[in-house]
This record gives C-alpha cells, sequence and structure tokens, in this order.
C-alpha cells in the first residue's frame, strides 16, 4: 500500500492537487464538466505558479551566489531548497506514513467538530514528513516520529483555523486557509510582532501598503518599477555587467506581473469547487461553516507578500553574511521566502515596512535554526539514500529553520513525548476552544 502510495507522491502536486480536487468537487455534486475542468484549471495555474518561482529563484538567486563569490565568503551548510527537501521527506516509510496520517487526522477532527478545515492540499503533507525524519534521527524512535507527525498536523490544523478569518478579510478568498508548514509558523510570529509595532512611537504610523505607496511616489510605486529597481539594484551588487543588470531587472519586474496572473489562474480553478462546497455544507450541515484547507501559493501573488519578499532576498543574504556563528547559505529556497511570509503580511495590513522588518527578524531565527538543523537534515538524506552531490552538509532554508522544527527537535532530544504531547494538547484545546466555545458565544450573541 505504502509503495503505491509512494508511487502517486512521485506524480508531484501539479497532477495530484488537480485529481484530488475533481474528485473533491465530484463528491460535492459539481458535475463531471465543472469538477474536470476546475481540476485541471487548478494545475495549469500550479505549473505556471512553479515557473514563475523557480525564475525568482533562477534569477535573484543566482545574483545572491554571485554575491557571495564576489565578496569571498565561505558559508559551509548549502541550503538545497523545498524540492530536495520534499524528496527527502518522503523517502522513507515513516516519511509517506505523513499522508495516511494527515488525511486520518483531518477526517477525525471534522467529525468531532474540532476544525473547520478540509484539507486537501495533500502534498504538502510532506512538511509531517520532513518533521518525523528529523524527530527519527535525534531519537531513532519510529514512534516517537509518529506521534510527533500527529501533534504537528494537528498544530496545523489548528492554525489553519485560527488565522482563516484573517486571511479571508485581507485576500478576500471565499472560505480557504492555509495549513500549510510553511507558511502558517509565520502567522504566529507576526501577532506578537504586530502588537510590539504598534507601540513604537513614529513606527506605527507609518503607511506603507502598495497602494499608499503608488499615491506617494507616482511610477516609482508601481509594481513592476519596484520590481525593476530591485532587481537592477540586486544585480548591480552581483557585479553584472550593463546588460546582466537590465535583464536582471526586467525579469524581476516580470515576476512582480506574472505571479498574480497565476494566482488569479488558480482561483478560477479553485472559486467553483469553494462555492460546490459552500452548498454542500449549508443543505447537510446548516449553519456550519468549512474551510477549504490550501497550498498557501495563492497567496504569494499578492503585492505586499512580493514586493516584502524580493526584498527580503538581499536582506537575507547580508543576514547569513554577518550573524556570527551561522553556517547556512542560503540559495536553494529562495523562491520560497513568499510562503514564509504570506501569513505574516496580512496581520500586518499590507505594510510592506511591517512586512521586511518583520520578516527579517524571522529570518535571523531561521538562519541560526537551519544552521543547528543541518547534521539531521543531513543524515535525513543519508537515510533516504539522497545523493547530496557532495556536499558536506545540507539543510533546507526555510523548512529547516521554523520554529516548530526547533521546538520538536529539541523535545525529542531532551523531554521525549512530553514536549510533543504538550503540543498536540494545546492544539487540541485551541481547537475545542475556537469551533466549541467561542462558536457558541458567537451564536448566542446573534440571537
Amino acid at each position: 500500500m505504502l509503495e503505491i502510495l509512494q508511487e502517486v507522491v512521485d506524480w508531484g502536486a501539479p497532477v495530484i492537487l488537480p485529481i484530488i480536487i475533481a474528485i473533491f468537487a465530484l463528491i460535492l455534486g459539481a458535475g463531471f464538466r465543472k469538477a474536470f475542468t476546475s481540476g485541471l484549471t487548478v494545475g495549469i495555474g500550479f505549473i505556471g505558479l512553479n515557473l514563475i518561482t523557480g525564475l525568482l529563484g533562477d534569477t535573484l538567486g543566482e545574483a545572491a551566489q554571485t554575491m557571495v563569490r564576489r565578496f569571498g565568503l565561505s558559508l559551509t551548510t548549502l541550503d538545497i531548497g523545498w524540492p530536495a527537501a520534499s524528496a527527502i521527506s518522503y523517502g522513507t516509510i515513516l516519511g509517506i506514513s505523513a499522508i495516511p496520517i494527515g488525511v486520518g487526522i483531518n477526517i477525525a477532527l471534522l467529525l468531532f467538530g474540532l476544525t473547520k478545515t478540509l484539507n486537501i492540499d495533500i502534498w504538502n503533507f510532506w512538511h509531517a514528513a520532513f518533521i518525523g525524519g528529523l524527530i527519527f534521527g535525534a531519537s531513532n524512535s519510529f514512534a516517537l516520529a509518529a506521534f510527533s507527525m500527529v501533534a504537528y498536523q494537528t498544530m496545523l490544523y489548528f492554525l489553519g483555523d485560527l488565522s482563516a478569518p484573517t486571511l479571508k478579510k485581507y485576500y478576500n478568498f471565499p472560505n480557504i486557509t492555509f495549513p500549510h508548514g510553511t507558511s502558517a509558523p509565520g502567522y504566529l510570529v507576526a501577532l506578537p510582532l504586530n502588537w510590539i509595532f504598534d507601540r513604537i512611537p513614529g513606527f506605527n504610523k507609518l503607511k506603507a501598503n502598495p497602494e499608499t505607496i503608488q499615491q506617494r511616489f507616482g511610477i516609482f510605486g508601481e509594481t513592476s518599477v519596484m520590481g525593476l529597481i530591485i532587481g537592477l539594484v540586486v544585480g548591480a551588487l552581483a557585479g553584472y555587467d550593463v546588460g546582466g543588470v537590465l535583464n536582471l531587472g526586467v525579469q524581476t519586474a516580470a515576476i512582480m506581473i506574472l505571479l498574480p496572473k497565476m494566482v488569479s489562474v488558480l482561483m478560477e480553478g479553485l472559486t467553483p469547487v469553494s462555492d460546490a462546497a459552500n452548498k454542500f455544507i449549508k443543505k447537510r450541515f446548516p449553519g456550519r461553516e468549512l474551510y477549504i484547507g490550501m497550498d498557501a501559493a495563492l497567496a504569494v501573488g499578492d503585492q505586499a507578500v512580493l514586493a516584502s519578499s524580493l526584498l527580503m532576498i538581499p536582506i537575507t543574504l547580508l543576514l547569513a553574511i554577518v550573524l556570527p556563528g551561522n553556517e547556512t547559505l542560503p540559495f536553494g529556497d529562495f523562491s520560497t521566502i513568499p510562503f514564509a511570509v504570506c501569513l505574516m503580511v496580512p496581520l500586518f495590513k499590507g505594510n510592506i515596512v511591517r512586512s521586511v522588518v518583520g520578516g527579517s527578524i524571522y529570518m535571523t531565527t531561521i538562519l541560526y535554526i537551519t544552521s543547528w538543523i543541518a547534521p539531521l537534515v543531513t543524515q535525513m538524506a543519508e537515510n533516504a539514500q539522497f545523493d547530496i552531490g557532495g556536499a558536506s552538509s545540507i539543510t533546507s532554508l526555510i523548512e529547516g529553520g521554523l520554529w516548530p522544527t526547533l521546538i520538536f527537535v529539541l523535545g525529542a532530544r531532551y523531554l521525549p513525548w512530553v514536549i510533543s504531547g504538550v503540543i498536540l494538547i494545546i492544539s487540541l484545546g485551541g481547537l475545542y476552544y475556537l469551533n466549541k466555545v467561542r462558536a457558541t458565544k458567537s451564536s448566542l450573541n446573534t440571537k
């Protein structure tokens, strides 16, 4: 069974996601034609997103690498990026078991009314597989690793339910949330940061959302021009010739324009499914709301997310250079930076300055955690028989550096079972409060 599941996973998200969405739409009564075209449209949009985010890594990421070589810097741990990290994560029986575990947890939570999130983003269960692999490497316990994946995925459903109202208000998505391992943790980071920013005199009055910037700076505030400027600056710092600098500027401007259009294609495919899901729930479960759990790729086309992320690429490289004790050379996950900040930006209400400052603070912790976790990632790659190309130490910049990774691995090393158990209990308690206690209070207030 697991071998068949492994083969299906190897098809990749652009194939798996459309199939799941089409099946889901059929179950909801959308009809064959609408279900088929919705799934296919989502697949097309997903491929488009991958092409554009790949361009982001190939252009700005390569320029960042050139800057490193130009200034003669030496960082010993290579950031392999999420595609390699996902392949490593799914490369063992433990890793592939994250999918049935995740589906089982979701069904159980939905049946007991403890979550509103129906997660159809099966491919991204690799985040739980990544955690499980690290826990196994730290503890050599299959049972602890599997239990930690249960706790981790329950935590993501809690974060999905918690963040959904904020995401709906900012992105105007119809009942869609992101129980996404790369993005959801940023929401909890942004909560205290936004509270602090609100209390800094002067800083708390600064308005810097894309609309305000366009009004204040005219043509220089246009999305495409902002991308052009960022590309020109990075190209100049990388020491490119005039042609190279101009090419990087235009390519960065293209990313700023094309990525939102790919998100629009994705949303075109998802909207009929979302409508069918809402009708299905209202008919069979009156008064109950349902969120569709999706890949956070839907959010990365937002102008504030994009502008903040493009600025974060050279900032991340600079942080890697100047932070004492950092060993990670950022590269493979440059294109993943938008995913790390896309749930922070809504809390900052699209304020690019807050997003960049908050993202820089977040990235500082990510670099340190990533450097510390690198031996376990390298060991996990060896266990999965993954070719690391002769590198002595590898890591995944974003996924390996998130705060849940730190907490789960520290727990496995020093308080096995306890920390994972505490996270599971807190997550279940949070879900119970959101969907039972608060929901009951809200219904009483509306009567």
